[in-house]
């Protein structure tokens, strides 16, 4: 809980990446990813079992089945322990899943961001190289102007001798 609080919770870009790349390290090895599967699975499977016991206390309950000295409360006990299982392992399934599904979706939002922040500076880069060309071609028309100038004077002063 307290690490899906960490990752949702809003730091600056400069705090953020290197919480993240701390906390990300030992879950990209592959043991550690081979281990949350395996345990993934056994959650599912104990879930799948508490389905299971659920509905077969849930039929005993519904069939007024007391056979050998078990009586109905103990048949309820059963119920509600097999329900409380139940909801347990579903809960612990279903945030696990939400959890993943942050973790992931905060790594690609802040590689998304890292990615906007290197065009916009790519961008900063383009505008300074397109403003100096347009120096450039401006002083190229001065130029141009002058040698039209120069030529003038030249072709005066070459008609005047």
């Amino acid at each position: 809980m307290a690490l899906f609080a960490l990752i949702s919770f809003p730091l600056p870009s400069k705090f953020r990446r290197p919480l993240l790349q701390t906390l990300s390290t030992p879950f990209n090895s592959p043991q550690v990813q081979m281990v949350l599967r395996c345990v993934f699975v056994f959650i599912g499977i104990m879930f799948a079992d508490s389905v299971n016991r659920t509905m077969k206390v849930g039929n005993e309950l519904a069939g007024d089945l007391v056979t050998g000295g078990v009586t109905r409360a103990e048949i309820q006990s059963r119920k509600f322990y097999s329900q409380r299982n139940m909801y347990l392992c579903g809960f612990t399934l279903f945030l696990s899943l939400i959890l993943n599904r942050t973790y992931k979706m905060v790594f690609a939002l802040l590689a998304m961001k890292e990615k906007e922040s290197k065009l916009m500076n790519e961008s900063k880069v383009d505008e300074k190289l397109h403003e100096e060309n347009e120096k450039l071609r401006l002083k190229i028309k001065e130029l141009e102007k002058e040698k039209e100038n120069l030529l003038k004077k030249s072709k005066a002063l070459s008609d005047e001798y």
